[in-house]
């Protein structure tokens, strides 16, 4: 962890007084042009911009290990390293720097969203700098981790049961809310088209740069599906690099809703799958979505801490899992990329600390790992 933290600050400068776009969707810029502190679009004068850099800039750690007998190498992007310790800082503080420049958000207003807990922190941390009151409406069955960090963030937490609509009913009554309070901002993460492109503009625009610093470029892309602003951000950038790459969305076993179309059945993937397909999301656009299971996902997050020393959340073990087996499909050489969204802090009352027995076809029980480096994002690029 201390090589991580080490190379993600000999790679990212000072954020000084970048160029200034035009800010928010109007006339954005393509990844290639904002890479890779896409931020750098936002004005000075906009509050968030002192956060920007503490957002991003994540190193791509290069893994390397042993699958079906046969070496293999996958790279993910070190997402704990971002403020709150997820990838979702990135979309949070994106989403409130557009929404300034469009004057839909002003410090001091509150703001609101529906949310399973990641992206909740993220705009606590990010909102409560700026004055502003947050209210989370947050399924009941969420880690204790999660209700705990909100609180200490002195979020209005509401939690929404099974019986009161889940994850569809908080959506609902984030929305009403908004509607029904004057100075309140939706930050709509499902549907704003603000969330595709925090991950095109940085995420995905580093990726390409890290891979660039390699002599490489990405031959597939798993990430699962939340908001599915990861997957169709980042596929929009890697693709503009090299249209023929395979972007394949990650959804767990036990709830195939991209696969069907609706919801069905419960899995212990924390923030994927959250029982309906985001707005955000074009399926058409993407490849066919990658099915892992969740006990699978617990085994794999266990075996990167135990073998390696990394310690990441229950989706970074599915998104491992789900490159693996897209590799296995183009072939050992193929660079499959993901991400790791965050650690493993937010589940220690959660399965991934308790006692997991395994399937036989599952993938995690024969994986060995060697070793892992990280890849800085080089210094200097456009958009700094």
């Amino acid at each position: 962890m201390a090589a991580m933290e080490s190379a993600r600050r000999s790679s990212r400068p000072a954020t000084g007084d970048r160029p200034v776009g035009s800010g928010g969707r109007r006339g954005a810029r393509t990844p290639a042009e904002t890479t890779p502190e896409g931020f750098g679009r936002f004005s000075a004068e906009n509050p968030v911009h002192s956060a920007f850099a503490a957002v991003g800039r994540t190193p791509l750690l290069e893994l390397e290990l042993s699958f079906r007998g046969r070496p293999r190498r996958i790279y993910a992007k070190a997402e704990s390293l971002n403020l709150t310790g997820s990838i979702k800082d990135r979309m949070a503080a994106w989403v409130l720097a557009d929404a300034w420049e469009r004057g839909a958000w002003r410090p001091g207003h509150r703001i609101v969203e529906a949310s399973s807990g990641n992206t909740a922190i993220a705009l606590a941390a990010l909102g409560r700098a700026q004055g502003s009151p947050v209210r989370i409406f947050m399924p009941s069955w969420m880690s204790s981790e999660r209700v705990k960090i909100l609180s200490a963030f002195g979020v209005d937490l509401v939690r929404v049961s099974e019986a009161e609509g889940g994850f569809v009913g908080s959506v609902a009554r984030a929305a009403e809310c908004a509607l029904r309070e004057p100075d309140t901002f939706l930050s709509d993460q499902f549907a704003n088209p603000a969330n595709v492109e925090a991950h095109a503009c940085t995420t995905g625009a580093e990726i390409v740069r890290q891979l660039d610093s390699l002599g490489l470029k990405a031959d597939v892309f798993v990430a699962g599906v939340g908001t599915g602003g990861t997957i169709m951000g980042v596929g929009r950038a890697l693709r503009e690099r090299s249209p023929r790459v395979r972007v394949h969305p990650l959804e767990p076993a036990e709830s195939p809703i991209l696969t069907q179309g609706v919801h069905s059945g419960h899995h212990r993937i924390q923030g994927i799958s959250d029982e309906f397909i985001p707005a955000v999301v074009n399926l058409a656009a993407l490849d066919r979505p990658v099915a892992v299971h969740d006990g699978d996902a617990i085994l794999a997050a266990r075996e990167l801490a135990r073998q390696l020393g990394l310690g990441v959340g229950i989706s970074s073990g599915a998104n491992l899992i789900g490159a693996l087996l897209m590799q296995e499909e183009l072939g050992a050489e193929a660079v499959a990329v993901t991400v790791f969204a965050d650690s493993h802090k937010k589940y220690l009352s959660t399965d991934l600390f308790k006692e997991e027995p395994a399937a036989a076809d599952w993938i995690a029980p024969g994986l060995q790992f060697h070793s892992w480096r990280a890849i800085p994002c080089p210094a200097g690029l456009p958009g700094n």
